[in-house]
């Protein structure tokens, strides 16, 4: 089953760019069926509540372009619940992290006399 999430009222923010999501041995892992490389992404959620810091995994031939400080979606992130070993928590997974598209705002660009 996979639990999507709503992001609608949600803004992600990168808090560390891509990196190559490693096995115990420093290997980078891939996707069972697919053999498609795995990246960890780590974002910054916030919403009316607060802030929490979530580490989204994504399978990409290459790392999502994005950088520290850019306002990104993740597309289809989803929460994985998990348990080992008496320990528990959530994965995310995303299918893509792409950054937020840039809007003009009213005036931009026109020198400051000029508004």
């Amino acid at each position: 089953m996979r639990l999507l999430i709503d992001t609608s009222r949600v803004s992600f923010t990168v808090g560390r760019e891509a990196d190559a999501k490693k096995d115990q041995n420093g290997v980078q892992r891939v996707e069972r069926n697919t053999n498609i490389p795995m990246w960890s992404v780590q974002l910054v959620a916030m919403d009316d509540g607060g802030a929490e810091v979530i580490t989204v995994t994504v399978a990409a031939p290459q790392p999502p372009k994005v950088s520290v400080g850019q306002p990104v979606i993740p597309i289809a992130l989803q929460a994985i619940p998990w348990a080992q070993n008496g320990r528990n928590g959530v994965a995310y997974r995303a299918t893509d992290v792409k950054p937020v598209p840039a809007t003009k705002s009213a005036g931009a660009g026109a020198p400051a006399g000029d508004k």
